[in-house]
Order: C-alpha cells, then sequence, then structure tokens
C-alpha cells in the first residue's frame, strides 16, 4: 500500500480523538499555544518595522546555536536562544543604515557554521534534521518550562515597553525627536525577536518559522489600522495555525510544519481577500460621493 492510498484510508475523526487523549500530545498542544501566543504579540510589530527578513535570518541563525548545542553535548534550549539573541542583537547594531547587506552577511556565514556543525554531529542525523522542520511531539518537560518562562517574558515586556515601542516603530525620527530611545527599544524588540526564534526553531523548524513569525501580522494588519487589534488578531491567528496544524497533522502522521503553514497561508489569503473587498467599496462609495481623490 502506498503512502497516498494509507491517507485515503485514515479514520481522521477517530484517531485524532484517541490522539488527544496521549500525555505528550496534550504537551504539544500547550506548546503549540504558548508558541502562538508569543508569536502573536510580536509579529505585526516585526512587519510595520519591515523586519521579516531580519526574523527570518534569526530563526536560521539559531539553528547555528542549536546546532552548536548538539554538537558539545550542551541543551538545545539554551543553545538555540543565546544564538539567537546574539544574532539578532548584531543583526540590529550592524544593521542600523544597511539592513538588507548586513542581514545577508550575518546569515551566509551563520548558516554555514550550522552545516559544518550539524555535519560533525556524530549523533542521529534526524535530530540534526528536526531543527531544520521541527519537532513539535517531541518537546520535552524542560523545553515546555522554558517556553512557559520565555512566554511570560516577552508578554510581559511587549506589554511595558508599547507605547514607546509603537511610537518608535510607527515614526522613529519623531521618537527620537521626542526622547524616545529609539536604538535602546531596537535592540531589545531584537532581542524578543531572538528569543521568540529560539524556541519557534525547536517546535516548527528554522525553515519553518515565518509561518507563526511573520505570517499572522502579515495578515493582521490587512485588516486592521489598529495596533493593539492587530496585535489580538495576530495571536488569534498564530494559535489557530499552530494548534489547528498540530491536530490536523495527528491522523495523518504527517510533518506538523505542513498543515501549520498551510493554515497560516489560508489565513493571510483571507485577510488579504477581505482587504481588497473593503478597499474595492470604500473606492466605489467614494466614486459615487463625487470625491476626486477616489482615483489618486
Amino acid at each position: 500500500m502506498t503512502d497516498i492510498e494509507g491517507l485515503k484510508n485514515v479514520d481522521w475523526w477517530g484517531d485524532t480523538a484517541d490522539l488527544l487523549h496521549v500525555d505528550f500530545v496534550q504537551q504539544a498542544i500547550v506548546a503549540s499555544l504558548l508558541l502562538g501566543i508569543v508569536s502573536g504579540a510580536i509579529a505585526p510589530l516585526i512587519v510595520m518595522r519591515r523586519m521579516s527578513f531580519t526574523a527570518h535570518s534569526t530563526g536560521e541563525l539559531a539553528l547555528m546555536g542549536a546546532s552548536a548545542a548538539l554538537l558539545f553535548g550542551m541543551g538545545v534550549t539554551w543553545g538555540a536562544l543565546i544564538g539567537a539573541v546574539i544574532a539578532a542583537l548584531v543583526l540590529a547594531l550592524l544593521g542600523m543604515r544597511e539592513q538588507d547587506s548586513i542581514v545577508a552577511v550575518v546569515l551566509s556565514f551563520g548558516m554555514g557554521l550550522s552545516v559544518l556543525f550539524i555535519h560533525l554531529y556524530p549523533g542521529r542525523s534526524s535530530q540534526a534534521y528536526s531543527l531544520l522542520t521541527g519537532q513539535i511531539v517531541g518537546v520535552s518537560s524542560s523545553n515546555m518550562k522554558a517556553l512557559f518562562a520565555l512566554t511570560i517574558l516577552v508578554v510581559a515586556v511587549v506589554g511595558l515597553l508599547w507605547r514607546p515601542l509603537l511610537f518608535a516603530t510607527i515614526d522613529p525620527v519623531v521618537a527620537a525627536a521626542s526622547g524616545v530611545r529609539v536604538r535602546t527599544l531596537a535592540l531589545i524588540f531584537a532581542a524578543l525577536v531572538g528569543i521568540v526564534a529560539s524556541q519557534g526553531v525547536q517546535i516548527v523548524g528554522a525553515l519553518l518559522l515565518m509561518a507563526l513569525l511573520i505570517t499572522p501580522g502579515a495578515a493582521a494588519v490587512k485588516v486592521t489600522s489598529n495596533p493593539l487589534v492587530a496585535v489580538a488578531l495576530s495571536g488569534v491567528f498564530s494559535v489557530a495555525a499552530a494548534v489547528g496544524g498540530l491536530v490536523l497533522s495527528l491522523a495523518p502522521g504527517l510533518p506538523v510544519s505542513v498543515f501549520v503553514t498551510t493554515l497560516a497561508f489560508v489565513i493571510y489569503l483571507v485577510c488579504r481577500a477581505i482587504a481588497w473587498n473593503r478597499d474595492r467599496r470604500l473606492i466605489k462609495s467614494a466614486d459615487e460621493d463625487g470625491d476626486p481623490r477616489c482615483c489618486e
């Protein structure tokens, strides 16, 4: 029987319901929920700051720290965290004026080291491969504790610094002139991105981290211009993609990341369609009222 024929014979509802009672699956759902919350909290700010490439690169560089930790027998969680935060801070410091080129230079160097560390790793290749594509069902209790603590930390810092952070995001020049420490906030936000990326790498993998770190935020800003609403929607979208992707993957036994990225993409398409329909109705209404700005 081929894999495709096997998928046709899957009892999606029954198998999923049975697996939802398994302890490690329940733990994975909680991990998905936490990752969705923490990703959603910063995703709109990443999009508004035009840091998508930087955030993606930070996730890739978290792989460098994780693979180094794997090679030297250290904790992968802390290796990914240290690697991602250092990478994010370096990118923020060096990329103040020439962000795209600096990100590309640092990313290529870091990925080269990642390839070396994974190549030298003497253990099972599946452990190293999971850093690329994620292994959410393999989340340990120590990983859960770290994810829970870091989720509280990131959400608390974003909430505490929300007003100056938003001000520096929307208009950094005016914010700096008003006394806001724009550079310091940029470093703090970069560190937050690194923290989230380090956790996301272990769950959805370095290659697919954008599905939670960027796509929900990009979808949210399509349907609202209110930053607080965008954060709330981004959190909902991110949780829906993470938890929904995990649940959908249970019965067929396919990689979780396939469903997570698909759900995130569908949500983005729906939000984009809503935005297109809203803009079309506004233009039509302005045209009917004779507003000359409708055609500008």
